[in-house]
């Protein structure tokens, strides 16, 4: 097969939303944020925390507003050690405020299912 036909293969499956060829499929099967949406105001992006694939240490400059498309409990990880336990209700919103200064935290999935949320974070204090 020539190269511009594999080309064109992928293209179309990708167009079709097949999409899974050269390690695709791969690339996107563990924890990860996808992004969604940004501008001066907002930014969105959708979380899947895998079972035992912590999202790693990072913080949250502004406050945000978190929908669970596929629920779970979840481990908040602060780099101290300390970690407190959020259930996520499939379908409800809730909110998470800023986090303190010089804190970070990794978010674990102790489950045996991914959870899934959107996260809208807010992109300055009003």
């Amino acid at each position: 097969m020539t190269v511009l036909k594999t080309v064109g293969l992928v293209a179309f499956g990708v167009a079709l939303g097949v999409g899974a060829t050269l390690g695709a499929q791969t690339a996107q099967s563990g924890t990860r944020r996808e992004p969604q949406f940004e501008n001066a105001n907002v930014k969105v992006w959708k979380s899947i925390i895998m079972p035992k694939q912590p999202l790693t240490m990072h913080r949250h400059e502004h406050g945000r507003a978190l929908i669970a498309l596929k629920g779970g409990t979840i481990d908040i990880v602060e780099k101290t050690g300390e970690s407190k336990k959020h259930l996520w209700e499939t379908g409800k919103a809730y909110w998470l405020d800023k986090d303190l200064p010089d804190t970070q935290h990794a978010d674990v999935n102790n489950g045996s299912e991914p959870i899934e949320v959107i996260v809208v974070e807010l992109q300055h204090e009003r």
